[in-house]
């Protein structure tokens, strides 16, 4: 039998873009696994930030994840090549790392090279919406229209407020499992929390540490 490492990612500045949260994510990866008759050796909760000069310096699960991978001679199993990432000069340095990835998404079959493949197809097409955006709002700024709305201020306040709260709600639903998991271990003190979040590396929705005021306030949303 088969034995992998499960690797979850949510990325606090780019929320909801996947269309995966954590529990979709490790629903999909487990049908998957069931599927295909895979051993589980772990499981691994990320919750990226911006933080970091080098993406696996923000990345400390998936050291571990590899690490364990490596030494049990496993693969690691994404829901997504996304959750990996949305780089192909990223995922082609993970490759680097003689660990192979299954891709739940893509299907056992999905060998490096073709990984390879659908990271720069999915790196280009998000090249060229981005283009075909500037050109559009360049086209109409050159025909006087102006760009945004001015009017409507309370209405465009309100809608800004329940995006405000939306995106609090996201993050709060992203971190909350890898909270669950901790309280599981044993560490159920907010500032017990706190301590294992910030080890983790896992910043706080406006980017800070974690104290005990910010867990108790994130366990209320749950």
């Amino acid at each position: 039998m088969q034995q992998v490492v499960i690797y979850l990612r949510v990325s606090t500045d780019r929320q909801g873009k996947s269309g995966l949260g954590i529990e979709a994510q490790r629903e999909a990866v487990g049908r998957f696994v069931a599927a295909e008759g895979l051993e589980v050796l772990g499981e691994f909760v990320e919750v990226e930030t911006g933080k970091g000069s080098d993406a696996l310096d923000r990345r400390p699960m998936l050291r571990d994840a590899l690490a364990l991978a490596r030494k049990s001679k496993a693969a690691v199993v994404v829901a997504k090549l996304d959750r990996l990432s949305r780089d192909v000069s990223f995922i082609a340095g993970l490759m680097a790392q003689r660990v192979p990835f299954i891709v739940a998404e893509l299907g056992a079959d999905a060998d490096p090279f073709m990984i390879h493949i659908y990271a720069a197809l999915a790196q280009k097409e998000r090249a060229m919406i981005a283009d075909r955006t500037r050109v559009a709002l360049a086209a109409k700024k050159a025909h006087g229209a102006k760009l945004g709305n001015p009017t409507n201020l309370a209405e465009a306040q309100a809608k800004g407020a329940a995006a405000g709260k939306a995106a609090a709600d996201a993050f709060a639903a992203n971190v909350l499992p890898v909270v669950r998991q901790l309280q599981a271990a044993g560490v159920v003190t907010v500032r017990a929390i706190a301590e294992a979040l910030n080890a983790r590396g896992i910043r706080t929705a406006r980017g800070g540490e974690w104290h005990g005021s910010t867990v108790t306030n994130l366990l209320a949303r749950g």
